[in-house]
Parts: structure tokens; C-alpha cells; sequence
């Protein structure tokens, strides 16, 4: 599994998430402690927008806490809304290119969890990809194949029922394949503005994710940064959160007649 942390608000330094707190995401990648993997050492990414509307990519295969060059990013960078991700590789390579987020156009995308099965269904779900969209894969992850069939779902115009078809109709492949678990998904994603996070599985351990709301935004993250536990707020099984100009709400990710209709 990954760890990941998402901030939407006021311009913050990358530091502030990724270095400086008790439980920060550098911290999170050697000694997580809400998930079964403690190491997230397969990579690591962050994406930050600034005034060009779509975002800023940085990532590489070595282990957070060894890149210099993060440091001094992080330091020195201060963005409103930006999305930073450790990653534990559930079967894939360990590439640049299979490191998180994932990013097209405006749209940022990552990821914690698995699509049971995923090596006996890939070529299903690349078949899912439209050409047009398919060009753009870069890597052979199971979370970068979410997030192009979300596209090409319509994310741009239905950013919750767009990312809810994808996981819903991968669960489908996984449960085809005979593979457990059939999906575990806890992830963020965003056009520069607005910020969603979701929560689901396919049975009744999902990933974790949290948010707390401060006075100047909103972060979102895979397990706490700090260890003040009640002022997270724990997101709910088959939940999502969508986070706008400061403001936080949550719905069900995918509903009960969209399951009996998709």
C-alpha cells in the first residue's frame, strides 16, 4: 500500500506536509503505521499548481527520504493546492513513470489500494482506455488505468459518477479474474480547484483517509501528520469528500442504484 496527502487553501510551503510534522509524508514512507505496509519506499511524486492552471510534476524511484532534491523542492515551493504521494508497489515495476500522481490536462490523480487480480485482467482494463487517451499511458499500473477510464468517463463534467464507474466496473474484472481482494481504493483527485478524496472497498476493509479543516484550508491524507488523533476526521466506508474553497462535503462515492444500473 501508499501513503498520500492532499492540500487545498491558502499558498502553503510543500514542507509543511511533506517534511516538518511529527508524522509528515517523509516520515509516513519508513514508519506508517495505518496500513500493512510500514515501507513506502517504491518511489514518490508530488504535483502543485501555480498560476498556469495545470500542474507541476516532480517524481523519482528512490525512496523519499533519500532524495535531496525533495528537500529542496519542498523548502522552496509554496503552492495552494497540491497532492504528494510515497508509494508501495503492489506487483508492478518500480519506475518513474509508475510513480504517483498521475497527470492529464488539469486533472491530477493518485492512488492507495489495488484492483485484485490485476495481472490477469490488465489487457481488459487497457481495452477500457480509448485510443485518444490510451497515448498518454506512460507506466502499467492499476491506478493509472483508473484514472484514464475516468476520463474517459467524463471526469471533467462528472469528476464523482465519472471515478465511481471506473471502480465499479474494474471490481467487476477483479471478481471475473477469481482474485481477492477485489478492490481497495482510497484516493484524491483534482483540476487545480477542487479537491475529492474517496473511500472504498470491496469488502469491509477499506484504506484508510482522513481530513481536518484548518482556518486558512483543508488537508487530506492517507493517516494523520500529527499525533492530535481527534481533530481528524475519518472518512467513511463508501464515502467521498469534495473540497471547495475552504468548505468540506461528503456523499456516498458510489450509490446504491448506480450499482444496480452500471
Amino acid at each position: 500500500m501508499c501513503r498520500w496527502a492532499a492540500w487545498s487553501g491558502a499558498p502553503k510551503y510543500l514542507e509543511e506536509v511533506i517534511c516538518d510534522p511529527h508524522h509528515s509524508l517523509i516520515d509516513q514512507s519508513r514508519n506508517a503505521t495505518s496500513c500493512k505496509t510500514a515501507v513506502n519506499a517504491d518511489g514518490f511524486g508530488v504535483a502543485w499548481y501555480g498560476d498556469k492552471g495545470t500542474a507541476c510534476l516532480y517524481k523519482d524511484v528512490r525512496p523519499a527520504w533519500s532524495d535531496p532534491n525533495l528537500l529542496q523542492i519542498a523548502k522552496h515551493i509554496q503552492s495552494g493546492h497540491f497532492l504528494a504521494h510515497v508509494r508501495a508497489s503492489t506487483g508492478t515495476a518500480t519506475t518513474r513513470d509508475n510513480c504517483h500522481p498521475f497527470t492529464f490536462d488539469r486533472w491530477t490523480f493518485m492512488h492507495n489500494g489495488q484492483i485484485g487480480g490485476y495481472d490477469k485482467v490488465r489487457r481488459r482494463l487497457d481495452n477500457m482506455i480509448p485510443d485518444d487517451l490510451y497515448r498518454d499511458r506512460m507506466g502499467g499500473t492499476d491506478s493509472e488505468s483508473l484514472f484514464l477510464i475516468a476520463l474517459a468517463y467524463g471526469l471533467k463534467h462528472h469528476p464523482r459518477a465519472a471515478m465511481a464507474r471506473a471502480v465499479h466496473e474494474a471490481e467487476a474484472l477483479s471478481k471475473y479474474s477469481g482474485c481477492t481482494p477485489h478492490m481497495r481504493f482510497a484516493s484524491a483527485w483534482s483540476d487545480g480547484e477542487t479537491l475529492y478524496a474517496a473511500r472504498y472497498a470491496s469488502d469491509s476493509y477499506p484504506p484508510t483517509l482522513y481530513y481536518r479543516e484548518f482556518n486558512d484550508g483543508v488537508m487530506v491524507v492517507s493517516e494523520p501528520l500529527d499525533e492530535a488523533r481527534n481533530c481528524w476526521m475519518e472518512v467513511p466506508h463508501g464515502h467521498m469528500i469534495t473540497v471547495s474553497g475552504g468548505k468540506v462535503e461528503q456523499c456516498a462515492f458510489l450509490s446504491d442504484e448506480e450499482l444496480l444500473t452500471a
